[in-house]
């Protein structure tokens, strides 16, 4: 019921996002979209360009005094960085008799496959819209879909468990603690101690020309039972979780509860019990986290996304280049040591939308005050059982 189209290039104009199926008198801030994406461009370990970029959203359409229409919602992201891009990713005119095509794809990156399948011969026509540049448009998506969340009281956040190997212990367990310790981490790590091994780890990898991937985890706290289904495998949200944050650039993997640790322990170690304290159902543990069968059970969702490290080294791997097939080292591009801090920003955003996603579907109304009445006859009806 709700969608989203992206389009744009790292050095192009500039990123677009168009966001269709939104509720009409949806109060949004435009603030709470900028703080967004303000969070992705920051978190130690990356590159020059967000020294260059300082990302805000311009709505051209669907939004009036501050409250969504119910039309579609056009947002623009602005690349400062295409003033220095303007001959050599011009729209119309020739390109530049000097120009310079990078003919030699990076191991790990969509360089090569993507050159092939399209047909280009300067894999910059691939790697523009490859680059994780445009994860900018998701996150603006996602910050639409969360203020829609927040409306009805479902909340997100994300935190980083480890980079390079070196992993998170000491966690605070309240949800306040958890988010004041990660937002004042440069990589986004509740673990202080853990936080300072993940800088050196970086520093490392930034020594030797290389780069580190790492794991965050996500928790949306507050939905209600029910939302995805059962009845059909691209339902389950669950299976849309993990397909909507697999698509992230970089992303390799995704958990959920416990996830692969499952596979070790004996049922009686994995599933939760079920309570009721005469009003409502309760979960000792979370291990399912927060969804059976593809359905919320109530309980926090718990998602953990595993990053590969940067595909772009300055101390590059071989390859070959695509004109001489002779062996060259891969092509360098201006890139980051560790992006994992922002990615878990991302994922955040990302989750945000799918969950958004499933509330409209069952919830879904023309008007913010439609959807409130359903809600409210729902968690009647629950409360009965």
């Amino acid at each position: 019921m709700i969608r989203y189209l992206t389009a744009g290039e790292s050095h192009g104009p500039g990123l677009t996002v168009i966001v269709e199926g939104f509720p009409s008198n949806l109060p949004v801030s435009r603030d709470k979209i900028d703080e967004q994406l303000r969070r992705r461009q920051q978190g130690y370990g990356r590159g020059r360009r967000q020294q260059i970029e300082s990302d805000r959203v311009e709505v051209t359409s669907g939004i009036r005094f501050g409250r969504t229409l119910g039309t579609p919602i056009t947002m623009h992201i602005q690349n400062r960085d295409f003033s220095h891009w303007t001959e050599k990713m011009a729209v119309w005119d020739a390109p530049p008799e000097q120009l310079k095509q990078v003919t030699r794809p990076r191991p790990g990156h969509a360089d090569l496959a993507g050159a092939i399948k399209y047909d280009h011969e300067d894999i910059r026509n691939v790697l523009e819209r490859a680059s994780a540049r445009n994860t900018a448009t998701l996150v603006a998506a996602g910050a639409l879909a969360r203020q829609l969340l927040e409306y009805f009281g479902i909340t997100l956040t994300a935190h980083v468990v480890e980079i390079g190997g070196e992993r998170a212990q000491d966690v605070p367990d309240t949800w306040e603690d958890l988010i004041r310790a990660a937002e004042s981490s440069p990589v986004r790590c509740a673990d202080p101690e853990a936080s300072q091994r993940m800088v050196a780890k970086i520093d490392e990898a930034k020594a030797k020309g290389d780069t580190v991937g790492g794991v965050f985890e996500i928790i949306v706290r507050g939905c209600p039972v029910g939302l995805g289904s059962y009845a059909h495998p691209d339902r389950r949200l669950d299976g849309r979780l993990a397909g909507a944050l697999m698509s992230i650039q970089a992303i390799k993997g995704v958990e959920i509860g416990l996830g692969f640790e499952a596979a070790h322990r004996f049922g009686s170690q994995v599933h939760d019990a079920i309570l009721h304290d005469g009003s409502r159902y309760l979960r000792p543990t979370n291990g399912a986290g927060g969804l059976e069968g593809g359905v919320t059970n109530g309980e926090p969702i718990v998602l953990r996304v595993a990053m590969k490290p940067i595909s772009t080294l300055y101390t590059p791997l071989m390859s070959v280049d695509m004109r001489t097939k002779a062996p060259e080292p891969a092509a360098v591009e201006r890139s980051d040591y560790c992006a994992v801090p922002a990615a878990s920003v991302v994922g955040e955003n990302v989750a945000a939308w799918v969950v958004a996603e499933a509330f409209m579907e069952k919830f879904g109304g023309d008007s913010i005050a439609q959807m409130e009445d359903h809600v409210r006859l729902y968690r009647e009806r629950v409360a009965k059982r």
